[in-house]
């Protein structure tokens, strides 16, 4: 084991902050709080964080929008091409209620992984994206 994979005291010293450029932030935004049983950290027409338990877990970014650092995407491509943004979550079970709620793209419905050992399901967001959720394994 080497320096950087020693754990600190079970500190968390960095922490994933996915951003998904969208065509519609507000209209993403909707979607993602109410599958995630997310609030709001930001909102606005062209970018919004989503918090869970007072963390942010995803971002999201009108495609368009340069701001100052240049556009995020190519707008004639798809969006999310060999991307999965993957979540686990101790409420899978109320998590694929609010997922068949928002009438969400099943890729692959609640089957359990072989290789981890835990349940998952597979959908496609408004954008295209691959969205993953899993309990805990």
């Amino acid at each position: 084991m080497t320096v950087s994979d020693t754990p600190r005291n079970n500190t968390l010293t960095m922490r994933a902050q996915p951003l998904l450029a969208v065509d519609d932030v507000e209209r993403a935004g909707e979607w993602y709080r109410k599958v995630l049983d997310a609030r709001s950290g930001h909102g606005g027409r062209d970018y919004e964080q989503l918090l869970v338990d007072g963390h942010m877990i995803l971002q999201l970014h009108r495609l368009d929008e340069g701001h100052h650092h240049g556009p995020l995407g190519d707008p004639s491509l798809p969006r999310g091409n060999g991307v999965a943004i993957w979540f686990e979550t101790p409420d899978f079970d109320g998590t694929v209620a609010r997922v068949r709620e928002a009438g969400a793209d099943v890729v692959t419905d609640v089957h359990v992984n072989p290789n981890a050992g835990h349940r998952e399901i597979w959908i496609r967001d408004l954008d295209g994206y691959l969205v993953v959720f899993a309990e805990p394994a």
